[in-house]
């Protein structure tokens, strides 16, 4: 199965943080799913530890990619269809990044994993 990792999961996933849900748990530990990060996750990240809201264990641009590339996680690039539904959705959540999410799940045809119930307002498959 094909799975869009939400920021948080991401980081609570390679952090070992206990937050994470037994389910989102094994699907991301499952070897059968394909799972996938979006550059605007990325970009999130970015920022966060550029204004210290976010610590990680090492650099930016070295422990990201090895996170990424240990936990066998594909990059899903923001793509023009993905920026029309953005255009589309209604504010049910202001967050730009999670808005682009929710436009990447619906375009993409793919559940996200993620602890936010505003997800569940667009009518997108949400595991938790």
């Amino acid at each position: 199965m094909k799975l869009l990792l939400d920021t948080h999961t991401f980081l609570w996933y390679i952090n070992n943080d206990s937050r994470l849900s037994p389910t989102a748990l094994g699907l991301v530990n499952n070897p059968g799913n394909d799972l996938f990060l979006s550059v605007g996750s990325l970009w999130e990240i970015a920022i966060k530890v550029r204004t210290g809201k976010l610590q990680l264990k090492a650099p930016f641009e070295t422990f990201i990619p090895q996170q990424i590339a240990h936990n066998r996680i594909q990059t899903l690039a923001v793509s023009f269809p993905h920026l029309v539904e953005v255009s589309r959705l209604a504010l049910h959540h202001r967050d730009p990044f999670d808005r682009l999410i929710v436009a990447q799940t619906m375009v993409e045809g793919m559940p996200v994993i993620s602890i936010d119930d505003k997800f569940d307002k667009y009518l997108v498959q949400r595991i938790w």
